[in-house]
């Protein structure tokens, strides 16, 4: 897919593409997938990519990757059946955060259909406070 992309930011990183399929039950009464289910979409972008960076979203790990602000464009409605094609993408790492991008398209059609972004910043589950980025995750980032 050569998806259309929107405002391409210089200092962003293409990290990973991942294809998700659409289900029945992601449709809302319009008959158009959810709006709350693109935050699903890029929240498996992103568990994708923190997994292949050696990190993993479990209780039992000494810190944890928590969105602190997240929004989306919607510009085309995706309708089942489809899947869904997601490109993430992360800017410059701060020292316990990184910005994140998705460009959201569907097989078969070179069009963006949304576009997203979140803030990730690791914390402690303990204290709640924010922490140093693991060097695992800056190593990929950077």
């Amino acid at each position: 897919m050569t998806m259309a992309t929107s405002g391409q930011h210089p200092s962003r990183k293409l990290v990973l593409t991942t294809s998700i399929p659409v289900r029945w039950g992601d449709m809302d009464a319009y008959r158009h997938v959810n709006n709350t289910i693109y935050f699903r979409y890029f929240e498996q972008a992103r568990v994708e990519w923190l997994e292949q960076s050696g990190s993993t979203v479990s209780l039992e790990n000494p810190v944890a990757p928590v969105i602190i602000n997240a929004s989306c464009t919607f510009l085309i409605p995706v309708n089942y059946p489809a899947t869904v094609v997601v490109r993430m993408y992360l800017g410059e790492p701060g020292r316990s955060s990184v910005m994140t991008w998705y460009e959201l398209g569907v097989e078969g059609d070179d069009r963006l259909f949304a576009e997203g972004a979140a803030k990730v910043v690791w914390m402690d589950p303990v204290t709640g406070k924010s922490v140093p980025l693991p060097d695992d995750v800056r190593a990929g980032v950077s």
